[in-house]
């Protein structure tokens, strides 16, 4: 039961924090930190996958009501979640098989390379279903790499801003 309120709570602020705060942040007029994929970052590694994809669904489908977006940030929420455990297996290797990842405990380069693959999976996905087309690959590249290396600062400050303490 803790859990379930502990997530739900972080749900709740993650889309408060991006809808408030971090949507009014544009720098050079495309720049925009989309952090709010944290809470799909810190799910449970032994919840089961239909629930993560309904809770990304959900948190995507959140921001879309409140962006009038037409379900880009649904879809890439759903991308993030289905390709999440090839990227806890890229990122943390032989603890991702035996469920004992720490995400604070393996260093920083593996939540490093953790992040930016699902940082890079949701604005790849998420600008390109935005732009709909191939004449704006440039556009969708920059977008993706400009907010990308922005919302991967900022997460990795907000993740050890949340990691918890040692008693």
């Amino acid at each position: 039961m803790n859990k379930s309120i502990n997530n739900s709570i972080r749900f709740v602020l993650f889309v408060l924090l991006q809808l408030f705060i971090l949507d009014n942040i544009m720098f050079l007029g495309y720049i925009n930190p989309y952090i709010y994929i944290i809470f799909i970052l810190l799910l449970p590694i032994s919840m089961n996958s239909i629930q993560i994809m309904l809770f990304s669904f959900l948190l995507g489908l959140s921001i879309d009501v409140f962006h009038n977006s037409g379900g880009v940030h649904a879809a890439a929420c759903l991308a993030v979640a289905y390709f999440r455990p090839f990227a806890l297996r890229n990122a943390f290797g032989i603890n991702f098989d035996f469920k004992t990842i720490k995400f604070y405990d393996e260093g920083f380069k593996p939540l490093l390379i953790y992040v930016s693959i699902m940082v890079g999976i949701h604005h790849l996905v998420m600008f390109s279903l935005e732009a709909f087309s191939l004449k704006y690959v440039y556009r969708i590249l920059s977008y993706t790499l400009y907010s990308g290396i922005f919302s991967i600062l900022l997460i990795l400050i907000v993740l050890y801003l949340l990691k918890p303490t040692k008693k």
